[in-house]
């Protein structure tokens, strides 16, 4: 089952409410997933500064970690906990030795996402739950994605939810399965990037920050994705700047989008949609099968 929610925002007035329009969207798809959910926000970002998004064990003090992270770094790390999670934004340049730090101090958290927009959250619960733990209707940006999951083959963890994130400002959610995502994930950690999780949806999203890394635009991705992915799958990515969505040639996962002059959605069921502002003038469609959909927020341009 599973079920997804995305919304690009061409309209900059709409950014103070993508929070509230995701949630609601996510609400919605409960019934395709009611164990765990998560999302990723693209907010406001700071030229020369990381976002590091931290899920954090039970009962771990979030200031006591940056300040942790001050001391050990000499730089200022300012926290916005929400949740089991903290935001920690500090220089760039020092992204690999806080990840180092962090590991010493606090072994047993966890970098869920990372970025100089990106923010990221997943637990346990009903969707409208967990949006609400993390304060999603709050949020602020110019686009976002979510995903309300039903765990068919593995445990019910925080781990195992979506987003998975592996490089920056890159995400990705996934309703489906890979039949070959074994073999890429030994290929991956050959190109020397680890998976922390069973879950073939991590492989999918490593697959495509491997392409990214190789210099390939998220849309030159999504294309390779359909020659060397096998399986039935439905993804939903974001990027710093980009939005795309991609089926299988087969397309068996249920998928809708609408698009107006304001935004671009996506859900994995219609009704996830029809709260949206201006849903009854919208170019509604389902995207068509082995076609990449991509659009980028700095020309609000579409590509296929």
């Amino acid at each position: 089952m599973c079920g997804i929610a995305g919304l690009f925002l061409k309209d900059p007035s709409l950014e103070p409410e993508l929070g509230r329009l995701s949630a609601g969207m996510l609400t919605v798809l409960t019934a395709r997933g009611p164990d765990s959910a998560g999302f990723a926000v693209y907010g406001a970002g700071t030229a020369g500064q990381v976002k590091l998004t931290v899920r954090l064990p039970e009962g771990t003090d979030p200031w006591a970690v940056a300040g942790g992270l001050e001391a050990a770094l000499d730089v200022q790390v300012k926290a916005v906990p929400r949740g089991d999670h903290v935001v920690l934004s500090l220089p760039a340049a020092q992204e690999q030795a806080a990840r180092a730090t962090l590991a010493r101090i606090a072994p047993e958290s966890r970098v869920a996402g990372a970025g100089s927009r990106m923010e990221l959250f997943k637990g346990v619960g009903l969707p409208a739950d967990v949006a609400t733990r993390f304060g999603l209707a709050g949020m602020s940006g110019t686009h976002a994605i979510g995903h309300t999951r039903m765990a068919t083959e593995s445990a019910v963890t925080t781990a195992g939810a979506h987003p998975f994130s592996t490089g920056a400002d890159q995400c990705l959610v996934h309703n489906g399965s890979l039949s070959n995502h074994n073999s890429l994930r030994r290929m991956l950690a050959h190109e020397g990037l680890a998976m922390e999780t069973a879950n073939d949806s991590e492989v999918a999203a490593g697959y495509l920050s491997w392409r990214m890394a190789q210099g390939a635009p998220l849309d030159e991705a999504l294309r390779a994705a359909l020659a060397d992915l096998d399986g039935f799958y439905t993804f939903v990515v974001g990027t710093e700047s980009g939005f795309g969505v991609l089926r299988d040639p087969v397309a068996c996962k249920p998928a809708v989008m609408a698009e107006t002059d304001a935004y671009v959605a996506f859900g994995s069921e219609y009704r996830a949609l029809v709260d949206l502002p201006g849903i009854e003038n919208a170019h509604i469609f389902e995207p068509e099968p082995a076609r990449v959909y991509f659009w980028n927020r700095d020309t609000a341009e579409a590509r296929s």
